[in-house]
């Protein structure tokens, strides 16, 4: 059995761990809040353009931008959304995971891919895989900013418009509840995806003004933009609510290692009282 000493510092050890752990809980809950209404005001105006970029898709105009039009799958980019930072949970491995069955997928149809990293995590990742990645951004901090996004994304676009990739993908972490997050793989290009089609609203059609070219083709790239940036919205606040939930469940465990050593530690001394009381009857007795 360990001396008392010993157990003493391993006590004092997980009670310096959980209040490391308690105080990062607090943090997590105070971030959570705030990226769930940044997340949520953030949705009405991507499910609107999701409806509109929908309509368009089916609208009866002569003009047919690229990404409306389908193509053979021959290369694809996907974008990839993590975190810049672990200890939350099973979050970014669980996206992963999907990711690598995606990547399986491809490389079974002798499809090629790169890549966009948002975030430390899935950059590491690609680069261990060996993938192509084509661009990256890191150090989001805990606020999106579509400014730092763009340059990025715009390197897939442009492959997309010059014919160097026929569709892509993006894989992020949508937020359900502060207990669940669920890692997403879906095609936001070109808008054939039958996401697009069940947001298309039977009957409808445009009048453009001043022509359909130019207003169709700065809608397309915002509702890009809008899909990107709702959906590092959605990972950030999946993010720090995986965190809080880690946090709290280390916390939890720390004070249960706690009790437990407490009352190992109670027995030693116990013990050793009990050793001490014996040597001295038996010193008294041999008197």
């Amino acid at each position: 059995m360990a001396s008392g000493k010993e157990i003493r510092n391993k006590i004092k050890s997980v009670e310096n761990t959980r209040k490391i752990t308690k105080a990062m809980e607090m943090v997590a809950a105070s971030k959570m809040r705030k990226a769930q209404e940044r997340m949520r005001a953030a949705r009405p105006y991507g499910e609107k353009i999701r409806r509109v970029a929908g309509n368009l898709s089916h609208a009866l105009t002569e003009y047919k931008h690229p990404f409306l039009i389908d193509r053979e799958h021959a290369n694809v980019g996907v974008i990839l959304v993590t975190s810049d930072k672990g200890l939350c949970g099973g979050l970014n491995s669980n996206l992963l995971r999907l990711t690598v069955s995606k990547m399986k997928e491809f490389d079974a149809k002798s499809i090629k891919f790169q890549a966009t990293c948002i975030g430390n995590k899935g950059l590491g990742f690609m680069q261990r895989a060996g993938a192509k990645v084509v661009s990256h951004v890191t150090a989001l901090g805990d606020t999106p900013h579509l400014e730092k996004l763009i340059g990025p994304v715009k390197v897939q676009l442009d492959a997309y418009m010059n014919g160097e990739i026929d569709a892509l993908y993006i894989g992020y972490n949508r937020f359900i509840n502060t207990m669940k997050q669920e890692p997403t793989f879906e095609q936001i290009l070109p808008l054939a995806d039958e996401t697009i089609k069940s947001a298309h609203q039977p009957g409808w059609d445009y009048v453009y003004e001043p022509e359909a070219k130019a207003v169709i083709d700065d809608l397309l790239i915002r509702y890009v933009e809008a899909l990107i940036y709702q959906a590092v919205a959605e990972n950030m606040a999946s993010e720090q609510s995986a965190r809080m939930v880690a946090m709290k469940s280390a916390s939890d465990n720390a004070k249960n290692v706690i009790g437990e050593l407490k009352l190992v530690y109670n027995k030693a001394r116990q013990a050793a009282i009990t050793k001490e009381l014996s040597e001295i009857v038996s010193g008294a007795a041999a008197v």
